[in-house]
């Protein structure tokens, strides 16, 4: 089969000759791939940032596709059915799953990114076919009436964006403000608007983003030191009710802290992984801000997510800049990286 390969720094090229996946355990499935697409995430390993990466991974935790082959014990699946895959793998059973807390599960992997999360690597997405563990957990059958590519999105990025716009507790009224608007900021921004958000400021310092953010109804604000400070003069001095950060970087994070309002809350859903971050204590004692760390959950929100798309509340395809096939997926990587494309899905 096809599929897209990491050999190292900014280092991807698609192999034509590797084997289709088979069912190895009783959970799996096997999904021959639609639809799929690059994440942020991706660019991790890409640029080189994570040690230890091994080369040959097979890339890509954003799917959706359809089921080939499914395992004795899988309930609920059959052959045929349009699926779409949540990017956290989890087992569904221990005590974490229990508690709807899949990232923290037991056995818990992410797809096509090595060892990095959990201690097994599972091949990724950006290729013809994936083997799927614990299928009748990951794997969501997508409606007739909804297409490939508007539920590929409920797998990972409208799945974080939605967990950050809950974690921040957004009511309706709030002036809401979003740090970082690439796909995850932008589909929080969206989310924001469902939960009754009267009004989105949208922070980031690429023009191309605001102007993206601005179509979808925010106010645009640059990103830089002064970014707080102008949130503070559109709030009359009062700051945002709640804060969503979608980039993973401290000053980012620092920018939220500033921005949002006493008693406010702060979200962040940027992967971050700082082991200094200058927090500012007294300034976010003085406020007396609620800062939460969220991990979007695709198996416990799926399904008012794919509500919200199917009854047109939300069309997350608006993300999309580039769609190309996965032969073409090194150029697809460089692009994104490069800053001038938003979201690329991949169609093999």
């Amino acid at each position: 089969m096809r599929a897209l390969q990491w050999h190292g720094t900014r280092r991807v090229a698609v192999a034509d000759d590797l084997p289709v996946p088979r069912i190895e355990d009783p959970r799996d499935a096997v999904v021959r791939v639609v639809r799929s697409a690059i994440c942020g995430t991706d660019l991790h390993p890409y640029r080189g940032e994570i040690a230890g990466f091994t080369p040959g991974t097979v890339t890509g935790h954003e799917f959706t596709g359809v089921v080939e082959a499914v395992g004795p014990e899988v309930h609920g699946l059959r052959t045929g059915d349009r699926v779409v895959a949540s990017d956290i793998i989890a087992c569904g059973r221990c005590r974490p799953c229990h508690a709807g807390w899949h990232y923290q599960c037991h056995r818990v992997g992410l797809f096509g990114y090595d060892t990095v999360v959990g201690a097994r690597a599972y091949a990724g997405g950006h290729a013809e076919y994936v083997r799927v563990p614990f299928a009748d957990v990951v794997l969501l059958p997508i409606p007739d009436d909804v297409g490939d590519e508007r539920a590929l999105f409920i797998g990972d990025v409208l799945a974080t964006g939605y967990a950050c716009a809950m974690g921040a507790q957004v009511r309706p009224g709030d002036t809401v403000a979003v740090v970082g608007c690439g796909p995850v900021g932008l589909l929080a921004l969206e989310a924001a608007w469902t939960l009754g958000a009267a009004r989105v400021l949208a922070v980031d310092p690429l023009e191309s983003r605001r102007r993206r953010a601005a179509e979808r109804g925010a106010h645009p604000v640059p990103g830089g030191p002064d970014a707080a400070w102008e949130i503070a003069d559109l709030t009359d001095g009062r700051g945002a009710d709640a804060v969503l950060e979608a980039v993973g970087t401290d000053d980012a994070l620092l920018t939220a802290l500033d921005a949002v309002r006493p008693r406010g809350v702060v979200c962040a859903v940027g992967a971050h992984a700082s082991d200094a971050m200058p927090l500012p204590t007294r300034l976010a004692f003085a406020k007396e801000v609620t800062l939460r760390f969220a991990v979007g959950d695709p198996i416990s929100d799926r399904e008012p997510l794919m509500n919200l798309v199917r009854g047109g509340r939300i069309d997350p395809t608006f993300v999309v800049s580039h769609r190309m096939p996965l032969a073409e997926a090194p150029e697809a990587f460089r692009l994104f990286d490069s800053g001038a494309a938003g979201k690329v899905v991949l169609i093999p």
